[in-house]
């Protein structure tokens, strides 16, 4: 038996190939939709993908399990857990099994078990790995998707927050408590093969480690050793959990619907910064902070790379927005790649950070906007003045401490309905924590024509400045 690890730095995100060396059969578990990059894996091992699985309906990527099921004939494994709202709705003309509780899937000489195990979505499956062509007649392993990650559980309040539907974090909750006291029936030598890692809001704590095992994660796994409390693990499971980003609802839909077939990945073509932005594209601006605040194009949105990127733009972006990237050229295919796994398929343009700068040397800087940065110094006397102050951390974090009179809309949920920014003849004192997400935050307010500030150290500067502060409901003042 082969087992490879295919690891997404950007999404936080892990699908797993297990491949039958004596058949050449393989098996890719919870793909992202660019499925070249498996392809490439698998004939490098001289496999060939014959069939593909899913966890569960995913909400922070888009499943390449249609793609292969065109692109490779591979035969599709999906729960049928799900029931009328949470069974795939794609799989017509396309050969599959819907699967249910001890369910068994042969590749080769491997046997996948299927185990239901509802609580982060109501469909979700793990997989029991047994290597019977190794003569093993015990599993190796358990594919956990979101329900076990290293050191945490998958969050149980995504189709409350995420998807809307109403009831659904408490059920969610104790579903997710039963299918853990599950697990912990297993033994301790399985190694468990989670589906995100660190960086992934679809949990608060995941761990940098790509895998562990049953008794590892039983010893030290804070979440597991609640499950015998049930009320101290729901409340828990219910607390500090990162605000969803906005695309997260349109990517369950669209995993659970039918995620459109991509022919080919977008091969933006190199424009000057002049006309990056012509025709109504949104330009993506990916250069550090500083030299962006310093001269951007006017309404280019800014982000880190890495875990934050498709939280950030899934967030801002529509799918059918165009978009034009500022980044170093070697980085061009990489973000491709993390905007198409989210939908975002019209990269239509490139401009390297080099040519950018120079265009910004050679006189373009007239042209170019800025972005307003304070140190959170200088935040009392811009209140005073009337200015209004915009927390974008986290509603838990807001909670713990918070200026007196911020309003609290998370940077991921800036575009959402039920975002209010009251309208104020004064530039908007936006921060978060350190000072990044309200960056990420101001270059998407600063798009919609709202003045913004940008609070340099966030809230981690705030204390001894001569702030009124609350913790919680109490109202102190910082000295």
């Amino acid at each position: 038996m082969l087992l490879r690890q295919i690891y997404d730095e950007d999404l936080a995100h892990a699908a797993w190939l297990i491949g039958c060396q004596k058949t050449g059969d393989a098996i890719i578990i919870d793909p992202a939709r660019d499925v070249d990059v498996y392809q490439s894996v698998a004939a490098a091992h001289s496999l060939k993908i014959t069939a593909v699985a899913e966890t569960h309906i995913h909400a922070d990527f888009l499943s390449g399990a249609r793609q292969l099921a065109s692109v490779e004939s591979a035969h599709v494994y999906v729960s049928g857990e799900g029931g009328e709202d949470w069974n795939a709705r794609w799989l017509e003309g396309i050969p599959h099994t819907e699967l249910n509780h001890g369910d068994e899937v042969h590749v080769g000489g491997i046997k996948l078990t299927a185990l239901h195990t509802p609580g982060h979505t109501p469909e979700h499956l793990s997989y029991l790995i047994t290597d019977l062509g190794g003569g093993a007649d015990e599993p190796i392993g358990i594919l956990s998707g979101d329900f076990v990650f290293v050191g945490d559980l998958g969050r149980p309040d995504l189709l409350e927050t995420a998807a809307g539907i109403e009831g659904m974090k408490e059920l969610s909750a104790r579903d997710l408590a039963r299918s853990a006291r599950r697990f912990l029936e297993l033994p301790d030598f399985l190694q468990v093969l989670p589906a995100h890692g660190a960086g992934s809001a679809c949990g608060k704590a995941l761990g940098a480690i790509p895998q562990s095992t049953v008794g590892y994660e039983r010893r030290f796994n804070p979440a597991l050793n609640l499950v015998g409390e049930e009320e101290r693990f729901v409340a828990e499971m219910l607390s500090g959990q990162p605000s969803p980003p906005l695309y997260f609802a349109r990517m369950k839909v669209q995993n659970r619907d039918g995620v459109p077939l991509l022919s080919a990945l977008p091969q933006p073509t190199s424009e000057s910064p002049e006309t990056l932005g012509e025709g109504g594209r949104v330009v993506l601006d990916l250069r550090p902070w500083d030299a962006f605040r310093e001269g951007h194009l006017p309404g280019a949105l800014w982000t880190k790379t890495g875990p934050m990127f498709s939280a950030s733009i899934g967030s801002l972006v529509q799918p059918d927005q165009s978009i034009a990237l500022i980044c170093a050229e070697e980085d061009s295919e990489r973000l491709t790649r993390a905007l198409v796994r989210i939908g975002l398929d019209r990269v239509e343009a490139l401009c390297t950070t080099e040519a950018f700068e120079s265009y910004r040397r050679m006189g373009g800087q007239a042209q170019c906007a800025t972005s307003e940065q304070i140190p959170a110094s200088d935040m009392a006397d811009l209140i005073r003045n009337g200015h209004q102050v915009l927390d974008v951390r986290r509603p838990d974090e807001f909670l713990e401490g918070h200026v007196v009179g911020a309003i609290n809309i998370p940077y991921t949920r800036l575009e959402a309905p039920e975002a209010q920014i009251p309208p104020s003849d004064q530039p908007l004192l936006v921060h978060c924590l350190g000072g990044i997400r309200s960056a990420v935050a101001c270059s998407g307010l600063e798009r919609k024509g709202i003045r913004v500030i940008n609070v340099q150290e966030g809230w981690r500067g705030m204390d001894g400045v001569g702030l009124d502060l609350a913790s919680g409901t109490e109202k102190t003042t910082s000295p």
